[in-house]
C-alpha cells in the first residue's frame, strides 16, 4: 500500500513537472525584469526547483502514506 502511494503521488509531480519546465522556458519573458543575479533560463535552479519539488512532494505523501499502513 506504501509503494502505491508514493508511485501515484510522484506520478503528479512528473506530470506536474513535464507541463511546468515547458511552460516555466516559455514565460521567462515575462518575470525576467523581477530575476537578479540568474538568466530566467539558468538549467541548474530549474533542475534544483525541480528535485525540491520532488522531495517535498514524496515526503508529504510518505508521511500520510506510513501512518495509513502501521497499525
Amino acid at each position: 500500500m506504501l509503494g502505491m502511494v508514493l508511485k501515484e503521488s510522484l506520478l503528479l509531480v512528473v506530470l506536474g513537472i513535464a507541463v511546468g519546465v515547458p511552460a516555466t522556458l516559455a514565460l521567462s519573458r515575462l518575470v525576467s525584469t523581477l530575476l537578479f543575479g540568474i538568466s530566467p533560463t539558468d538549467p541548474l535552479t530549474i533542475s534544483l526547483a525541480c528535485v525540491l519539488m520532488a522531495a517535498v512532494a514524496a515526503l508529504a505523501a510518505f508521511i500520510p502514506a506510513r501512518r495509513a499502513w502501521i497499525p
